[in-house]
């Protein structure tokens, strides 16, 4: 409730909440984080880069981030997970171990008391009575209190006993409940809250048996209810029972476990469940050992007993995960598992493919879901109990001939596996099958068996019926049990008659049919009056709720669409059924709620006929309306002069999109209608004089917009969103336009070419919160006179973003006046010279100016100007400017101001100076420099910029040195210098030893020496040496032992003398890049001869251009247990890799111009091959080998 209140998103620019639970994984935490505030942001697995893309975003931006349920006790991972964040970041840890509390070392620790009896009773008969309290139940009254009483305070377990309670309406079960031995068990003893046990004792036995199952779900893992139930039906768990279909049991079942909050909804999608963890603790205590589950590195009791398995799934699925079902042998269940947090795809080692899993005997339930598999093996013979197969989003082209023989499959799901083409010709060997899911699958085009002998099916998401096949649709008449979703495609090949022999309207328990035609219309097999004929034919069940016709050749659409006894029927969409002239009555469907009618073609009116005769209440229940692609549609006639007929009254969305030729205008009689989107509609007329509770508003593209203020102004609401493009006459006085636009919470123009100011039109950049403006070439101003007059009356606007605006020459005077907006966002203003005269708004804090390319001066300040701005009154925190190639400097006259904590400047050509007076803002944190050739000094020292953090420079080539005082800045954690031709070394002070985080050095040719006494730099983590000088040499002293990643290149003296040193003393170094320029005598890696070891702890390692190097050495390699990814460049002589044994661990093995090794490493014959097979991922040449890429 605070998370979502709307206070807290007032406050804070973004917020992220993150179910962390056991497994605390630093990379994944943080790539959630980054998503929640960026969406489009890559799919990253470097920490660092993930953590200086979080920094950036969050730089100057209030950010509140909510950890859940953290059990991580490791001071050093929580020290990493919080390094990107400031002081605008606030952070609410949930834990239940005290000793995290002290870890995080919180401002303020809150514990969680017990509820008061009240509060608990509240909760109680919430769920067993649906009632606050007792006043209506008074003879559960005192049992009741007592109950509660034994809740003692605990809201989790008032829930379940009360939720265990719901449906029982004598007086005894309440007595046995509160009299139940169970509670006196200690919660040691039984490692579970006793309500909880309590609450499972009394379910049904098959009940115990679907929870228990549900133990090997991980913690926080989001599941739909239709994957809980058919995983029980493969396990047997589903009642035998004389009902028509084990789904509705499955249903009862599941409905059973929320009612009794054994599940509840989850908070982020509400189509998916969760389990809270405390009752999946209760399950795996009451599982045992016969369910068991990996979770990172923890491995739940498996034994010989186990039966039921899952793993959460991850990036790289290596052997070594796989060890613990060596002493499993009679498995049963299978089950990988993702969150939907997880962004990337995963790849598998093939040892489970070939080697475990035809060892498994006894599986009923194997899930291969997501895998980059291209391949499935033959073994399926072996598996002959297998009841449930999932390879859905696998890359598999087709399954093998084997897979037929499995008599006792129900379940087969191949969902979005869009590079299956064909389904073994043997399926209907399958006759147990209940459900066959290939939606997604677009590229499978027949189904090539006869379906009539799966009598059982229950679910089929597609019947594809290929060319000379059409007679195979008199087989679905067999199918009695169908249901759900149901997909017909290839109706081109059907005829009429054998359309009519499907049945289609006798199953009953189909809700959703989508009856699909090919597109190609211009085929010469394509009969207007056959699939007319087919169309009539197949006629759905009456329960139908979802219908969707598309690319239907025929020239009338069947009256059945339009029969008011479809009285389920919520949503109707026609779609590119492009030789039909005229509509169904479509407003007889009175429960109809979406209607989308998309690229018809023939139709030119759309009139009386639409809502049917003698209809007094037309579409009484829709809510939805989309025409698009309609290109030849000209007239909208909605019958407004009939005042009998009630037409669209729930009408609340209606979009029309890419409707060039519709005239007129747009129907005044909408009166519910809240959303409109009109898209590329050039001769239609849209008033919205008409609509009072209309409140977003979206045009691009229309003949005119009028509002002609029919509505007073008490009933008529302002508009909250609005955007508009591309309208050839605005016809809204200025006090309508007021009115309807100015208290808009978002407002865009976009496309509108001949817009030269917004006054013009009435329009105002007044009294929005968020304007846009795009791609209006000539523009010239913002503001009109009366903006520049009154000033006291600009109201909120907080964000200004333009682009594309060719003749814009200035930025409106008032701009330093409004008092609230924090972020502005030029690009593409080629007339834009400077960005301002005088003064910054006055809570502006992020400025982002980009491709402008005439900008001279961020800002041009006058000596003698009174107007000038103060910095220390300035509040800009962010500052980035970008392909510029005109601008000279910043400021004329010195720092912009004294707040500014992140200064990014990208590719601006001419630039010499930041600051004519050479000073750096004093509250600077992040500096950024990249591709300016002609900038010759960033400042003249950093002695008052003492909170710097951050200093990357790329391709600075006229720059000799970095300012004085790099050694006092005690907060610096990270340098990056690239292409820095004329610097030779740090100054003799040196640098900071405090925070120190990363030394970057990159292609700087003239570089020659490490900063003295690097060993002290205990804090440094990160250090690459890369193109730099050859004769860079070592320090005497070495490296910081500490370090977790090198990189070092060209250094043919750095990387002796460091073999010399011993590289087994960087005891926490996981990454290591080594480029061998020099090292003509490396033959061998590690070097054999003088038994050179790596530190255990590497995770990485590269190995590039040693023009000598042969052999890769398996003794240097032995303790290597944690090595994952393994990269070898151009080593040409390089012909061997070490023993399998030291590979076992490997996630991914990249191989690139080694032409030796290449051969060695061929597919199947190479004699390097048995090393990397077990490889999950395997790249030779920029060339996936392992999985094989196919065609």
């Amino acid at each position: 409730l605070v998370y979502n209140d709307a206070t807290i998103n007032q406050s804070f620019h973004h917020k992220a909440w993150v179910c962390v639970s056991d497994h605390f994984d630093a990379v994944n935490i943080t790539r959630t984080i980054l998503k929640s505030i960026d969406p489009d942001s890559r799919d990253e697995n470097d920490l660092n880069l993930l953590q200086v893309k979080l920094k950036e975003k969050l730089s100057g931006k209030r950010f509140l981030l909510v950890l859940d349920d953290i059990w991580n006790e490791n001071y050093n991972d929580w020290t990493i997970l919080r390094s990107p964040f400031g002081a605008g970041t606030h952070i609410i840890v949930t834990t239940r171990l005290q000793i995290v509390s002290s870890i995080v070392d919180p401002l303020k620790a809150f514990y969680l008391d017990k509820l008061s009896d009240n509060d608990c009773l509240s909760i109680f008969t919430q769920h067993a009575l649906k009632t606050r309290n007792f006043d209506g139940h008074l003879q559960f009254k005192e049992i009741g209190e007592k109950i509660v009483r034994r809740c003692n305070g605990l809201p989790l377990a008032a829930k379940a006993i009360g939720s265990l309670l719901r449906t029982v309406e004598y007086h005894g079960k309440w007595e046995r409940i509160y009299e139940s031995e169970i509670w006196n068990l200690p919660e040691e003893q039984c490692g579970i809250i006793p309500a909880l046990r309590l609450s499972y004792h009394h379910l049904p036995s098959y009940l115990k048996r679907c929870f228990a199952y549900c133990s090997i779900l991980p913690k926080d893992y989001e599941f739909e209810e239709e994957e809980i139930i058919l995983l029980w039906r493969a396990e047997g768990l589903l009642q035998q029972k004389p009902m028509p279909q084990i789904k509705d049991l499955g249903y009862q079942y599941f409905q059973d476990l929320v009612s009794r909050s054994f599940f509840q909804t989850s908070g982020k999608d509400k189509s998916r469940f969760v389990m809270h963890d405390l009752i999946n603790d209760l399950a795996q205590v009451v599982a045992g050992e016969i369910c068991s589950k990996l979770e990172g590195d923890k491995k739940w009791k498996f034994s010989n007993r186990t039966r039921h398995s899952s793993y959460i799934v991850s990036e790289y699925d290596t052997v070594k995960k796989f060890e613990a079902f060596d002493q499993v042998n009679s498995l049963r269940t299978f089950l990988p598992l993702t969150f939907s947090s997880d962004f990337w795809v995963p790849f598998l080692t093939n040892v489970v493919l070939v080697d475990l899993l035809p060892r498994l005997g006894y599986l009923r339930m194997l899930s291969l879901s997501g895998y980059r598999i291209t391949e499935l093996p033959d073994v399926f013979e072996n598996l002959k109990h297998l009841r449930y197969l999932n390879f859905s989003d696998t890359d598999i082209k087709c399954l093998p001939d084997s897979l037929c023989t499995l008599y006792h499959l129900e379940t087969l799901l191949l969902r979005r596996c869009d590079r299956l083409q064909m389904l073994p010709s043997k399926m209907g060997n399958l006759v147990n099958l209940h459900y066959l899911d290939i939606r997604g699958a677009n590229s499978i085009e027949r189904i090539p068996f006869r379906i009539d002998k799966l009598t059982n099916l229950q679910r089929l998401s597609d019947f594809i019926i290929a060319e000379g096949d059409g007679c195979h649709i008199r087989y679905l008449k067999y199918l009695s049990n169908l249901e759900g979703d149901f997909r017909l495609s290839g109706l081109e090949n059907v005829n009429g008659e054998d359309a009519g022999e499907s049945k289609l309207y006798e199953k009953q328990g189909i809700d959703r049919l989508v009856l699909h035609w090919r597109k190609k219309f211009e085929n010469a097999s394509r009969n207007k009056e056959v699939e007319e004929w087919v169309l009539d034919s197949l006629r759905p069940p009456k329960k139908l709720e979802q219908l969707v016709i598309k690319n239907y050749g025929g020239a009338k659409f069947s009256t059945w669409i339009a029969d008011p006894s479809f009285k389920n029927m919520l949503s109707l969409e026609l779609r590119s059924c492009k030789n039909c002239k005229s509509l169904p009555s479509i407003g007889r469907l009175l429960l109809l709620k979406d209607l989308s009618i998309s690229g018809l073609d023939q139709v030119h009116k759309i009139g009386a006929e639409l809502f049917g005769e003698n209809q007094s209440n037309a579409f009484a229940s829709l809510e939805s309306l989309r025409f698009d692609n309609m290109l030849n549609w000209e007239e909208w006639d909605l019958c407004e002069d009939d005042e009998q007929v009630s037409k669209f009254p729930s009408l609340r969305f209606l979009s029309i999109r890419k409707c060039p030729l519709l005239l007129g205008r747009l129907s005044t009689i909408l009166q519910s209608l809240q959303t409109l989107e009109i898209y590329e509609c050039k001769r239609l007329v849209v008033t919205i004089s008409s609509f009072p509770l209309l409140c977003e508003l979206r045009i691009n593209g229309c003949e005119e917009l009028v509002d002609e203020g029919s509505l007073s102004v008490q009933t008529v609401t302002s508009l909250k969103a609005v955007s508009v493009s591309n309208i050839s006459n605005f016809n809204i006085s200025a006090e309508r336009t007021m009115l309807r636009f100015a208290n808009s919470e978002t407002f865009k123009i976009s496309g509108w070419k001949e817009l030269g100011s917004l006054s013009q039109n009435g329009l105002s950049i007044v009294g929005h919160r968020f304007i846009t403006i795009w791609n209006c070439p000539q523009l010239v101003s913002l503001e009109t006179e009366e903006e520049i007059l009154q000033l006291d009356k600009i109201p909120g606007v907080e964000s200004l973003e333009i682009a594309n605006c060719e003749r814009l020459n200035r930025l409106p005077e008032a701009l330093h006046a409004f008092p609230l907006i924090t972020r502005i966002q030029l690009e593409i203003c080629p007339g834009l010279v400077c960005f301002a005269e005088s003064n910054f708004p006055p809570a502006l804090k992020e400025l982002r100016i980009g491709n402008c390319v005439n900008l001279q001066y961020l800002v041009d300040e006058k000596e003698n100007n009174n107007k000038s701005m103060s910095s220390n009154t300035c509040l800009l925190e962010r500052l980035e400017i970008s392909n510029c190639p005109s601008l000279i400097w910043l400021s004329s006259r010195g720092n912009i101001c004294n707040r500014l904590e992140h200064l990014e400047i990208m590719d601006c050509s001419k630039l010499s100076s930041l600051f004519l007076n050479a000073k750096l803002p004093v509250m600077l944190k992040q500096l950024c420099i990249r591709n300016c050739p002609v900038l010759e000094c960033i400042a003249q020292d950093f002695l008052e910029t003492i909170d710097l953090e951050s200093i990357r420079i790329w391709g600075a080539e006229k720059i000799k040195s970095l300012p004085r005082g790099l050694d006092k800045l005690s907060h610096l954690q990270e340098i990056q210098l690239s292409r820095f031709p004329n610097m030779a070394s740090f100054e003799e002070s040196g640098l900071p030893t405090t925070n120190l985080r990363v030394l970057l050095i990159k292609d700087c040719e003239n570089f020659r020496a490490l900063p003295k006494c690097l060993n002290n730099f205990t804090s440094v983590r990160e250090l690459s040496v890369w193109e730099c000088s050859a004769d860079i040499s070592f320090p005497e002293e070495g490296f910081p032992t500490n370090l977790t990643s090198l990189e070092i290149s060209n250094a043919p003296k750095i990387y002796t003398s460091l073999v010399q040193w011993g590289f087994k003393r960087l005891t926490s170094l996981h990454r290591l890049f080594i480029s061998g320029e020099g090292c003509s005598r490396v033959v061998s890696f590690p070097e054999e001869a003088i038994g050179m070891m790596l530190p255990p702890s590497l995770t990485e390692i590269g190995i590039l251009r040693f023009e000598k190097l042969e052999f890769m050495c398996s003794k240097g390699l032995q303790h290597l247990t944690s090595l994952q990814q393994l990269s070898i460049y151009d080593c040409p002589k390089l012909a061997s890799l070490p023993e399998k044994d030291m590979l076992l661990s490997l996630e991914r093995l990249s191989i690139q111009r080694c032409p030796l090794l290449e051969e060695g490493c061929s597919r199947g014959k190479g004699r390097e091959w048995s090393k990397i097979v077990h490889i999950p991922y395997v790249e030779i040449d920029m060339k996936a080998v392992i999985p094989r890429e196919l065609n």
